[in-house]
Order: C-alpha cells, then structure tokens, then sequence
C-alpha cells in the first residue's frame, strides 16, 4: 500500500515569499505532499525500497520550480557561470535557476547533459550557451543516491572544457552519494535530507 502525505502548502504565491527560510519550509511540505511515497518500490539501480520520491512532481509544479530557483540561486558561489544537469530530472531545475537568475539581475546560463551524444548535427553531450573556456558550472540534480548520476554530468562537462567543482541536489537520499563526492574531490550541498523528508511527512501523514 502506498501512503501519500496531506501538507498545510497553500494555494497562494508563497513561493514569492521574501523570507527564504519560509520558502524552504513550504517546499519541503510540498515534497511530502506529492513527490515522496512510502510502499514497495524497486529503484533504477536494482535496489529495493520502502520509499520513492519522484523529483518532477514538485521540480514541474509551478509554485515548486519558483521555489527550487530562488533556493538554489541563493546557494551559488558568487563567480557561478553556468548551471547544468543530466537530462531528464535536472532539466526543470536547471530552467527554474536560469530563469529566476534573470529575474534576480544575475543572469546564469542553464547547460542540458545529454545521457548519450545527439545522433544528428553537431553530435554534442552539452545543450546549451556557448561559454567561455573553463568556464565555471555547477552541477544540479533532483535526487542524490550513490551519486554516480550527476557525476556522468560532470564528467561530460568537463570533457567540454568547463570546470566543475560542485554538485547541488535538492534531496540526498544518504546512500553513499556524499562520500563518494568527497572521494573525488566535488564540493556537495543539498537542499533536504532523507531525514528532513521523513521527519516531515510523519508530521504531516494521512493513510487512507
């Protein structure tokens, strides 16, 4: 049996909240709302679960991808050039930063990672504005497990000749995906834990 969570987010434009502490708060419940699951699941890696969380039904919503943007432009070194992530869970964050830099007067250029080269054309892996060389990218993604996703992204980035030195998440399952960055020397930072999610949702849970 799958249990969903019922959440206090309200309809009305809090994502434009001046307070970002509130901001996060109501896009953790949002979250618990509608991306994390309790059940029996098997994950793309093979694994077992008692839990799933599906990143894009909060990164598509509107009030979500406005609050994604805001949260993680304000977590950017200052001398950011670039955002970028693997398609497909990466595309709507990377969008929302993009976008809502321009909003903010700090303009960040978004980059899609292809999972495999277009087979058409210039064949490229990276999508997006032509940068200047070693330009500086930071790596974005939903979910982080083992981390071994968004290291596919860094690693076609820096194929490319850009330099990446770290990888924001909105959710770290902590699986491992931490300390393998460590070991490769990546700075890593994410929006909520696992803990966080569940923590929250147990506040918050209705079972049918």
């Amino acid at each position: 049996m799958i249990y969903r969570a019922e959440s206090s987010t309200q309809t009305g434009l809090w994502a434009t909240n001046t307070d970002l502490n509130l901001v996060r708060q109501q896009l953790l419940d949002l979250f618990c709302q509608f991306a994390y699951q309790e059940g029996d699941f098997v994950l793309s890696s093979g694994v077992r679960s008692s839990y799933y969380i599906n990143g894009k039904e909060v990164t598509l919503h509107p009030q979500g991808a406005l609050a994604i943007g805001r949260i993680l432009l304000n977590m950017l070194p200052l001398d950011t050039q670039a955002v970028a992530g693997l398609t497909l869970g990466a595309d709507p964050i990377v969008s929302a930063v993009s976008v809502v830099s321009a909003l903010e007067s700090r303009p960040i250029p978004g980059l899609i990672v292809r999972k495999e080269a277009k087979g058409h054309g210039t064949k490229a892996y990276v999508e997006g504005p032509n940068l200047p060389e070693a330009a500086k990218v930071v790596v974005l993604e939903d979910v982080v497990t083992t981390g071994r996703s968004a290291m596919k992204a860094v690693t076609r980035l820096r194929d490319a000749g850009y330099t990446v030195n770290q990888v924001i998440s909105l959710i770290d399952r902590q699986q491992g995906g931490a300390e393998y960055y460590q070991s490769v020397n990546l700075q890593f930072e994410y929006v909520f834990s696992i803990t966080d999610i569940q923590t929250r949702y147990k506040q918050i849970v209705i079972k049918p």
